[in-house]
């Protein structure tokens, strides 16, 4: 409990005005520690009001880690012992009720007042002159742990500070320093002098600046230092003093130097084994002892040294070709692991065995060797470090070799690229054939060479790949590109050296057959085909091809490349249209064949973008009654000008043109809406049947087509009928199954058109969701002639019936062939002994007089 202040305090007030009025803190206590004297210099200090420390323990005013400390120093001396406090000055610390702490210099007089030890203590506030000493004591730990060099000089340009990383740096102690003229001790023969006059402007100006110059050591060596100088001036702006931070920068300046020669060197578009003997020289300049070597890694994953300068010729060339491996030296070790290979001793290290008789006689007794990695992790070579002792890499040598393995890196890169612009200028990617640019080329070198002499025969060949397409569709882009790289390989293994294989894109290629006239021409040709007809295994596939290919001959058929290129072209075509697989030679009168596909091509296209097409339909009859089974929807084309053009003719233009699938889309939707008319004016016709080509099949969206078709028409989906061929049931590719199981899902019925003369597979039948098969025509009509017809006839309506399949006969014509038919019991035949294709309103008519039922399912 705090007392109130002794009444002998009173003999001391006396002096209370003097005391209230000092410039430093004045706070007395009595026998019981308690605050007698709080003066106003006493409340500044510790940023207290006097009446909350008046007739209080002392020990409020000392800070809690030391106030024990305190009070047990003054009971002691109250009681005799040492006099540890008074007449001495000490620093205590001062804590303020805001948290700030303060610094106070307290002298402590004690005096006896009626038999009562007073203390009076005088505080001095010291709290900026602590603040100040712990910043300097900081500065000059700074100045001496860093590892950056510093120098202080006055306005005489005398050193009067050096740290400890400088006296390191360069060698000297700090009695030579002090007083001396640093740049008389640290210049040398290569010290800049323009540098150095420079620095001492600097000192004199009103800015600072960073510098490099070569300075030297105490021993003479040359150091690289960058050196930033700080001018600080007094009074009046006169120089005080000179402040120099310095930092060695030798390894990172010729590092530095490297790298600025050998990028130079690359955008030059030096060859890369010249930039590779720079980098070799200019490592073993800056790093003296050390032998280097760049050694690239090609294709085929073998060694391929670039440079060597120190070693002998007869080294690299044992060298050259070795295959990269886990044991092939340090270099094809490093490129077969992908990491750096460390041998410290070539002579017993087992990497070495089988080549170490190469440098231990030029005293070369260990190697590192590190991989050489482009951007795309790919290792493209290796770079080597050899020593003449048994050693490793210092760490010089490690951030040296990592700029110099950088530097290689962006060489080859460069290099490569060069090569791979060359490549796509004049080489497809693909196959690595040569593209059209070189065809160009070749062709017009070789006519320029032919008009100084007899004029030798040249034969052009135009190939390309017969229903390529539907590789790719079935088997995806990868099994197609490999297919075309098979084909070229074929292609250049059926040329002499000087003849030429190009690949102008796609599935087009072209030969191009020096001094060939048509017979060897012919013969390269049929050499051709049967080659590409041997099966070879694509993704895991057997897959053979065939071409079609046209033939033009120089001078013959013409003495210029474009007209060349072009007539061969132009048989190409023709030997396509002809069934592919074939060869055909140029004649002028292709020309007009061409334009006039070309006429009806577009033709074709206005006919399809006016409405022209039609489509006609021709009955299917039930064979045990007669009665009407449905009608199948056939396309017709009357062009004004060509006339009627037959199916043959124009679907075959359509697929040529890419108008197959348009038209498939316009037949679906406009014989749906024609049988909903139908249905509408009463006519029964059960089912209506459309072709469909294997490309609409292999378009994942063709169900969402037809459900449109249906909905648009208002038709059930058992109403329509789709004619799918062979190639569909052939076709394995994943997507092509899903879509026509799709389609089969909506309840759209499925029927085989032409059953019996293709590939397909009775385990394709009976699997995939066929409701239908037809019979063709070409069975039917040698009915009466060949018992072979007969037989297939015979076969095919039983597998029907086994299978639960309806059958339709095509092209019955005659009464013979119905009553052959009808005793297999044919579930359904059409031809024209019932009636040909025909127009909507002559189908109603041809309708009207036969005795149907008044309604099929789904029909009111």
């Amino acid at each position: 409990m705090a007392t109130a202040p002794d009444e002998s305090i009173a003999d001391i007030g006396f002096f209370g005005p003097v005391i209230e009025q000092a410039v430093d803190a004045v706070v007395v206590i009595d026998g019981c520690n308690n605050v007698v004297l709080f003066n106003a210099a006493a409340e500044r200090l510790w940023g207290i009001d006097r009446r909350t420390v008046l007739g209080r323990n002392v020990r409020i005013l000392v800070p809690a880690d030391v106030a024990a400390r305190y009070e047990e120093q003054i009971e002691n001396n109250r009681l005799g012992a040492d006099d540890q406090l008074v007449g001495s000055t000490l620093e205590v610390p001062i804590e303020r009720p805001d948290g700030t702490r303060g610094w106070g210099s307290l002298s402590l007089s004690r005096t006896w007042i009626r038999e009562t030890i007073y203390y009076a203590a005088f505080i001095k506030d010291v709290t900026e002159e602590v603040h100040r000493r712990e910043e300097l004591y900081l500065l000059s730990l700074v100045a001496n742990e860093t590892d950056r060099a510093v120098l202080i000089t006055d306005s005489c340009h005398r050193a009067v500070y050096a740290n400890r990383a400088f006296t390191d740096l360069f060698g000297y102690g700090r009695e030579e320093l002090i007083g001396a003229d640093p740049s008389q001790l640290l210049a040398g023969r290569h010290t800049n002098a323009r540098t150095l006059v420079a620095l001492g402007n600097l000192t004199s100006g009103d800015r600072s600046e960073t510098m490099e110059l070569i300075a030297y050591h105490k021993d003479g060596r040359e150091i690289w230092v960058a050196a930033t100088v700080n001018p600080v001036f007094g009074e009046g702006g006169k120089l005080r003093n000179a402040v120099s931070v310095i930092c060695k920068i030798t390894e990172t300046r010729q590092t530095q130097v490297l790298q600025q020669r050998v990028l130079e060197a690359v955008a030059r578009d030096d060859d890369l084994d010249i930039v590779a003997d720079l980098v070799c020289r200019e490592v073993e300049t800056i790093a003296p002892g050390v032998v280097c070597s760049v050694i690239r890694v090609d294709d085929q994953k073998t060694l391929r040294p670039l440079a060597a300068p120190s070693l002998p010729a007869y080294y690299s060339q044992a060298l050259d070709g070795i295959a990269i491996g886990p044991s092939v030296g340090s270099c094809g070790t490093a490129a077969w692991r992908g990491e750096p290979v460390l041998v410290e001793d070539i002579e017993t290290d087992p990497l070495w065995a089988p080549y170490k008789e190469l440098p231990l006689p030029l005293g070369l007794k260990a190697c590192w060797s590190s991989p050489i990695k482009l951007k795309d992790g790919r290792v493209a070579g290796a770079f080597a470090f050899y020593y003449r002792e048994k050693r490793g890499p210092s760490a010089w040598h490690e951030r040296l070799v990592e700029a110099c393995i950088h530097l290689c890196a962006l060489a080859i890169e460069r290099h490569e690229a060069k090569a791979h612009i060359a490549r796509l200028a004049y080489f497809d990617t693909l196959t690595g054939l040569p593209n059209r640019s070189q065809l160009v080329q070749a062709i017009d070198q070789r006519i320029a060479r032919a008009q100084g002499e007899q004029a030798p025969e040249m034969a052009v060949l135009f190939l390309d790949v017969d229903s390529f397409k539907d590789v790719n569709d079935s088997l995806g882009h990868s099994a197609d590109d490999a297919l075309l790289v098979e084909i070229g390989q074929r292609l250049r293994s059926q040329v002499r050296p000087g003849d030429m294989v190009c690949r102008l894109g796609g599935d087009e290629f072209v030969m191009v057959l020096d001094d060939c006239g048509s017979a060897r021409a012919a013969q390269v040709a049929e050499r051709v085909a049967k080659s590409l007809a041997v099966p070879a295994s694509i993704d895991g596939m057997m897959l053979s091809a065939s071409v079609s290919i046209g033939i033009s001959l120089y001078p013959s058929d013409s003495r210029d490349r474009e007209e060349l290129l072009k007539h061969a072209d132009t048989a190409m075509y023709e030997a396509k249209n002809d069934g592919r697989g074939a060869f055909r030679f140029y004649s002028p009168g292709m020309n007009d064949q061409i334009h006039e596909r070309l006429v009806m091509g577009n033709a074709l296209k206005d006919a399809l973008r006016a409405g022209h097409l039609q489509l006609h339909y021709q009955p299917q009859i039930l064979g045990e009654n007669g009665k009407l089974h449905g009608v199948e929807a056939l396309a017709r084309w009357h062009h004004p000008v060509f006339g009627q053009v037959p199916p043959s003719r124009f679907i075959a233009l359509a697929e040529e043109c890419g108008l197959i699938e348009a038209i498939g889309e316009w037949a679906l939707c406009e014989a749906c809406r024609q049988l909903a008319e139908w249905r509408a004016q009463g006519l029964a016709i059960p089912t209506i049947s459309v072709n469909l080509s294997p490309l609409h099949f292999r378009n994942p969206s063709l169900p969402a087509l037809i459900s449109a078709a249906l909905e648009a028409s208002g038709l059930p989906a058992d109403a329509l009928t789709l004619e799918i061929t062979e190639g569909v049931m052939m076709d394995k590719c994943p997507a092509t199954i899903a879509t026509v199981e799709a389609v089969a899902g909506l309840g759209v019925r499925l029927s085989l058109d032409d059953f019996g003369t293709g590939y397909s597979s009775l385990s394709s039948v009976s699997t995939l969701p066929i409701a239908e098969i037809k019979l063709d025509q070409s069975f039917v009509r040698d009915l009466q002639t060949d018992k072979n017809a007969r037989a297939v006839a015979s076969a095919v309506i039983r597998i029907g019936q086994s299978l639960g399949l309806t059958v339709v006969a095509e092209g019955v014509e005659t009464e013979p062939q119905r009553r052959f038919l009808q005793g297999l019991r044919c579930h359904a035949m059409q031809g024209y002994l019932f009636s040909p294709a025909m127009a909507p309103a002559a189908l109603a008519a041809w309708l009207a007089p036969r005795d149907e039922p008044a309604a099929v399912a789904g029909v009111a």
